[in-house]
């Protein structure tokens, strides 16, 4: 006769500490449990709720300037600093940790346009409209650096205004922007190469960070022009309908770039097919002013003159958050943290201002229990997030009034448009009129 016997290890329900939690055992058959699907709904119901109830996005403004911020540059060697130059010249270098200046690099007679650091970090570059390229001996955050500020290491001087400079990396050179692309060598106190397609100015200029010879412009003819310095020429060029303000590369994907235009939006090209846009981002209601990618490569940040900061999926055509305060005037600049943790948007009323990538991230460490209580919700909320309510929930955002009230109107120009293009199509002969498609709609021509 067979006896069945129920053995039990003490091992397995018995705390090892203490003030260790109870071991819990859960029976996971579904025949258990007939209303998981209700209690998980209503689990991600407050999950949506949680999230904008601790949705606090703001950590603290910097202030020290005294005209408006107009441009940004990491520092790649440290994690918690970043450069600011402003209109009146002035050029700080910030601690985000304590939100402080910790030094100040003096000398530009006119407006700072372009910020740019080298690979190591040890060299920060700074050109205006005063017609000079400064070149900067980059201190240490701990305040005891014996590195001398006051006065830069090499001054070169030029015959026009510079509106950008972007570092190559790995490397000593840089490229400035302004008449013409030109450019330079740490060692040389002239241009090593000069570039130009056109007559006019060039806005913006980046260069691509997989294949460092390659470099992408923007200039006030409305065109993006991409140069190669291997063949020391420029390659390929579109005209768009609308000046574009700011170019980034995708750091994770460098055959993809964003350009951040006039007409409220942005624009995803791949670099080898440019008469289409991969993706229009929309949302902004005035001029996008500065893009820039995250680490990951997977979102990208964008400051607009309708002083709103929003952050949008790299493949996403709506933003997914949206930052603004009452004080925060037009925004000239953005860039993400070397972590993709924080924001930081530099503005026409002086001051630098740190943003949450996560409007509801909780800072400081997390212990494994709250870590794993964070991602059993987000868990919860992609699996509901068809449904109306948490949908409504998720997707909601305040806005400003006058951003609202300008997103209503252009939404009734671009209904209005779309209903006469489809009366004009249906009341025309068959075949004499094509309709373009809206990634192709804004660009004029293709120029190689």
């Amino acid at each position: 006769m067979k006896v069945k016997v129920i053995s039990r290890s003490t091992e397995d329900f018995t705390r090892d500490r203490s003030k260790d939690l109870q071991k819990v055992f859960r029976n996971y058959d579904p025949n258990l449990h007939t209303q998981e699907k209700a209690v998980e709904y209503t689990r991600a119901l407050n999950a949506a709720k949680l999230e904008k109830i601790f949705a606090k996005p703001f950590i603290g403004a910097m202030d020290g300037h005294i005209d408006a911020v107009s441009c940004m540059a990491k520092n790649p060697n440290h994690l918690k600093a970043i450069f600011s130059g402003s209109m009146d010249g002035d050029i700080r270098l910030w601690d985000l940790a304590t939100r402080k200046t910790v030094c100040q690099f003096p000398g530009h007679q006119g407006a700072v346009k372009g910020l740019t650091s080298s690979t190591n970090g040890e060299l920060l570059v700074s050109c205006g409209t005063d017609c000079t390229v400064r070149l900067w001996k980059v201190p240490s955050l701990n305040f005891d650096s014996t590195v001398d500020t006051s006065k830069p290491s090499a001054i070169y001087t030029w015959k026009h205004a510079f509106r950008g400079v972007d570092h190559q990396w790995n490397s000593s050179i840089f490229a400035t922007a302004g008449a013409q692309v030109d450019i330079w060598d740490h060692n040389r106190s002239e241009p090593i190469n000069t570039f130009q397609w056109g007559n006019d100015s060039v806005i913006s200029i980046r260069f691509n960070p997989g294949e460092p010879n390659l470099l992408a412009t923007s200039s006030s003819d409305r065109g993006v022009v991409l140069y190669d310095l291997r063949t020391s020429s420029p390659f390929k060029k579109i005209i768009m309908q609308t000046k574009t303000n700011s170019i980034c590369w995708n750091p994770m994907e460098p055959i993809n770039f964003t350009a951040a235009n006039e007409d409220c939006n942005c624009y995803t090209f791949d670099a080898r097919k440019l008469d289409e846009a991969k993706v229009v981002h929309k949302d902004h209601v005035s001029a996008v002013m500065d893009v820039d990618y995250s680490p990951t490569g997977r979102e990208f940040v964008t400051g607009s003159y309708d002083r709103t900061v929003r952050i949008f999926n790299y493949n996403g055509d709506h933003s997914r958050e949206i930052y603004h305060t009452k004080r925060m005037q037009r925004v000239f600049c953005v860039r993400y943290s070397c972590d993709a943790s924080y924001v930081i948007s530099g503005s026409d009323d002086t001051n630098l201002r740190l943003w949450k990538s996560k409007a509801a991230e909780q800072l400081g460490v997390l212990l494994p229990r709250e870590r794993k209580k964070h991602e059993y919700h987000d868990a919860l909320k992609a699996r509901f997030k068809h449904l109306p309510e948490i949908r409504r929930i998720v997707k909601h955002r305040h806005l400003p009034k006058p951003v609202y009230k300008a997103a209503i109107l252009r939404r009734t120009v671009t209904e209005a448009e779309n209903r006469k293009e489809q009366r004009r199509q249906a009341h025309s002969a068959p075949g004499s009129s094509s309709r373009k498609p809206f990634r192709k709609r804004k660009i004029i021509k293709e120029e190689s």
